[in-house]
């Protein structure tokens, strides 16, 4: 088993490498192609389970800033926004060109500059291939998981007990969710960047976390969180601001004056 183990998974460690936009090394196990089709169907399965506001105004206005955030994505892609009647603060985008927006989101991001600033990190995530990357995470830990109980032996006993609950947790809190809190800040470089270049006033990221700070009610511990302090966010965000304005007043030189109202 030993001998059948290690070269499995270096070969599909050797097998998909990637790079991010930032230029962080990746590791990618699905086509594209697969990854498009899954978010198209859990796309259109949401929109037949959840109710889909009818005010035009807003979804005007949410489709405005979407268009604008995308057109700097560097893709061909025919971006499909829905707003869905929902209170929750929250949006998502999902591969394949699909962008979700709950109407709670416009009263927390009270400006077009800052509903920017979402729609830029969750696209971000599908440029970065970042659902791609956790599933292949998922599938590379797991498979590993299973292999070490192999090679601990199955007789059941206290000791292999011990050790599966040590590489359960271990995985959880050592790999799968500081992996998922990279995705997130990376996300929110790629939507800066993204904004600024649309014309979007990138500071107003900064606003938009100290709203999602005093909308809060309280968050777990980062270290168990999935998604970096509100505080974090801001520092690093922040820290990119010295490459961000100079992309927008490029974009404002240029032109690029969105104005969705």
């Amino acid at each position: 088993m030993k001998r059948i183990a290690l070269p499995v998974l270096t070969a599909l460690a050797l097998t998909a490498c990637a790079t991010s936009p930032l230029g962080r090394s990746q590791f990618l196990l699905m086509p594209a192609d697969q990854m498009d089709q899954m978010g198209v169907a859990a796309y259109d399965q949401m929109k037949t389970e959840q109710k889909i506001s009818t005010n035009s105004q807003q979804k005007r206005y949410v489709q405005c800033v979407a268009n604008a955030v995308t057109a700097e994505s560097g893709s061909d892609e025919q971006w499909e926004v829905t707003l869905f009647d929902d209170p929750a603060a929250n949006a998502f985008a999902l591969p394949g060109g699909k962008i979700g927006v709950y109407t709670g989101l416009l009263k927390v991001a009270k400006t077009q500059d800052q509903l920017a600033a979402v729609l830029g990190h969750e696209v971000g995530h599908v440029l970065a291939q970042h659902s791609n990357e956790r599933m292949s995470i998922q599938y590379a830990t797991e498979t590993g998981t299973q292999l070490l109980a192999a090679l601990a032996g199955d007789s059941g006993g206290a000791a292999q007990q011990g050790l599966m609950a040590a590489l359960g947790l271990g995985t959880q809190v050592g790999v799968t969710l500081p992996f998922s809190r990279k995705h997130e800040s990376e996300a929110d470089i790629i939507g800066l960047q993204m904004m600024a270049r649309a014309g979007f006033d990138p500071r107003q990221s900064v606003q938009l976390w100290k709203n999602m700070a005093a909308a809060s009610n309280g968050s777990p511990p980062e270290l168990l969180s999935t998604h970096p302090s509100s505080g974090t966010r801001i520092e690093d965000l922040e820290a990119s601001m010295p490459e961000a304005l100079p992309l927008y007043q490029q974009a404002r030189a240029a032109g690029k004056r969105p104005n969705c109202g």
